[in-house]
């Protein structure tokens, strides 16, 4: 069984940075697609980046692109979200997760990855 573990959430002022990290156990990631997702209160869930390492796919969504980075430490069996210039409407829980099935579905964000972590909560505030 594949576990996910996010960290590094919490309260920042408008413009700052944030990195989120997600280490996994029960299973290597170097292949896996991977990504990140987030809820709103009030809103249903969204996939913010998503990577696929075996064909270097990387998607993004469009609120989120130029400011988030998604990547992988494949030693340390990592992912991370580098989050900047970080807006009140970035505010949300945010989920890890990671799927060995490779298919568009996984590429781009949709919400069929089988494993997920159990959230960080993210709150951009001044």
């Amino acid at each position: 069984q594949v576990q996910l573990v996010e960290s590094g959430g919490g309260l920042v002022q408008p413009g700052g940075s944030l990195r989120l990290s997600c280490t996994a156990s029960g299973a290597t990631l170097d292949y896996y697609a991977i990504g990140w997702f987030r809820q709103a209160p009030g809103k249903e869930r969204e996939g913010v980046s998503c990577s696929t390492a075996s064909d270097g796919n990387i998607w993004h969504a469009e609120s989120v692109k130029g400011r988030f980075t998604i990547s992988r430490d494949n030693a340390e069996n990592t992912v991370y979200l580098q989050m900047n210039s970080l807006k009140p409407e970035d505010t949300a829980v945010y989920y890890c997760t990671a799927d060995p099935k490779i298919d568009r579905y996984r590429r781009t964000c949709r919400q069929f990855y089988a494993y997920w972590g159990q959230g960080t909560q993210v709150t951009v505030s001044s």
